[in-house]
């Protein structure tokens, strides 16, 4: 092979390799993109549904049939004595008897059956008479005239504070979130406060009762002081510019000392921000004379307010609503007769009372 061929051999090759490079890297730049991949979208999660509370008129119709079928022996057994032929002294004592059983308490019964001696000896015993004067004179017993609304207005820029108290097991933590749904069905806005941090269960239960209805609840450590929470309550109530603040309060009762301490600097603390307007006491109606004996140690540690009067419909002895009006001096406010959301409504005297005699 000559120079000049061997030459011109190079020369092909060397094109042909630098070529090729560049081919690479043209190719390399163009690379095609990768083709689009549909990602699934992520679930769309569905919007909390918001209960919306019965109406105070609504919950009394319906609480009435309650009451009448738990509460109807009561009336049907005076109107049965009191429609007897002859009313002599073992009579009575039949009525007095009655009474008492029904924990309308001594004092209560004495005064009812006197006058209802007076009025059947002058108006007559037959029954209509009977039946119309048994009503009269029971309702002036449950008192119509006490003031049963709940101080829940806003004043002077600042929420309503409601504390709410009792003994464990009378379903006073139950009550609270039921009274948040009372209030939300008057579309007034409310935020609780979990100050009975000593049960692990209660912030629990009322942030249940919270979340059905749209209502926040300002909770603390298991075993912190109730009243910072308490305190921290009203606080943000106050912040938000909330309608009524609602607190739950421990329910603990080993000493009427230790009781007054804890509940005492609970309504101290509020009270530096603003006045407790009410404070309701819930008793468990099914308890008799022991829920009295709890409504006296409470009557003498807090300036209670108002009674809220659970499982009435558990109890054929509605008697207590007289008793413990009388033993504290305060009206009966809330009465629950179920274990529905719903099942607590205000009291009202007449309805009640007719409810005792039934139709």
């Amino acid at each position: 092979m000559t120079l000049l061929t061997l030459l011109i051999t190079i020369a092909v090759v060397a094109v042909l390799v630098i070529g090729g490079t560049v081919g690479l890297v043209v190719s390399r730049g163009r690379r095609t993109a990768p083709p689009e991949i549909d990602l699934p979208l992520p679930p769309v999660l569905p919007e909390t549904t918001l209960e919306r509370p019965e109406s105070a008129a609504s919950r009394l119709v319906r609480l009435r049939q309650r009451l009448a079928r738990s509460q109807g022996g009561l009336g049907k057994g005076l109107l049965a004595l009191l429609s007897r032929d002859r009313l002599d002294d073992a009579t009575w004592e039949d009525i007095e008897d009655t009474l008492i059983t029904a924990d309308v308490g001594v004092i209560p019964t004495q005064e009812l059956v006197e006058k209802l001696r007076t009025r059947l000896r002058v108006e007559g015993a037959n029954a209509g008479s009977a039946r119309q004067v048994l009503r009269e004179e029971l309702l002036a017993l449950v008192d119509p005239t006490m003031d049963r609304t709940l101080s829940t207005t806003r004043q002077d820029g600042a929420p309503a504070v409601v504390l709410v108290v009792g003994v464990n097991g009378a379903g006073k933590t139950t009550s609270v979130g039921k009274i948040a749904r009372v209030l939300v069905a008057e579309d007034k806005t409310v935020l609780m406060g979990a100050a009975d941090t000593f049960r692990a269960a209660a912030s629990e239960q009322l942030s249940t009762w919270g979340e059905r209805v749209g209502v926040e609840v300002v909770t603390g450590p298991e075993g912190s002081d109730p009243a910072s929470v308490a305190f921290e309550s009203v606080r943000q109530g106050i912040e938000r510019g909330v309608d009524v603040v609602l607190v739950d309060t421990a329910g603990r009762l080993q000493n009427k000392a230790g009781l007054m301490d804890e509940l005492g600097k609970v309504k101290r603390v509020i009270e530096k921000q603003t006045p407790v307007r009410e404070v309701l006491l819930v008793l468990d109606a099914t308890t008799g004379q022991n829920g009295m004996v709890q409504a006296r140690v409470f009557r003498e540690v807090v300036d209670v307010t108002g009674i809220v009067l659970t499982k009435l419909d558990g109890s054929a002895k509605g008697g207590i609503v007289v008793a413990v009006q009388r033993e504290l001096g305060v009206p009966v406010k809330l009465v629950g007769l179920g274990e529905g959301p719903d099942d607590l409504a205000p009291f009202d005297p007449e309805e009640f009372v007719e409810a005792l005699l039934g139709d």
